[in-house]
């Protein structure tokens, strides 16, 4: 099954340096689009673009099957960033998104993330649109 994206959700995510999942979400990147930082939940990889949020769901005991899901931060109404600063990679951060169709995501950052990055990306998203 894939990513719910249409519950009130809460991700624990640890950052990975997965060459495996960029191939996967290649082939669903628009012109422009880059992927920026890659993370591992319990079952999902999460991939921040500087246009969205992709989850990527191995599916199956082989994992031969996957489901992709988007989040776009065009759909964004506001965010929110919990950390103990924003300059530079910082442990354990969180990032709490509420978008257009009220959907909130949670997502909770365990190891070291440059969680204003994140927000930086999603504010010249948001902001130059």
């Amino acid at each position: 099954m894939a990513v719910n994206f249409s519950q009130n959700s809460v991700w624990t995510l640890k950052p990975t340096e997965s060459d495996t999942v960029k191939h996967d979400v290649a082939g669903l990147l628009i012109d422009g689009e880059e992927v920026a930082m890659t993370f591992q939940t319990a079952n999902e990889q999460m991939v921040f673009t500087n246009k969205r949020i992709i989850a990527v769901d191995a599916q199956g005991i082989t994992a031969n099957r996957k489901a992709f899901s988007t989040l776009p931060y065009s759909k964004i109404q506001y965010f929110s960033l919990q950390t103990p600063e924003l300059g530079g990679s910082m442990p354990d951060g969180e990032l709490f998104i509420v978008f257009s169709h009220i959907f909130t995501a949670k997502f909770e950052f365990k190891g070291t993330v440059d969680i204003g990055r994140i927000g930086r990306m999603i504010s010249a998203y948001v902001l130059e649109k």
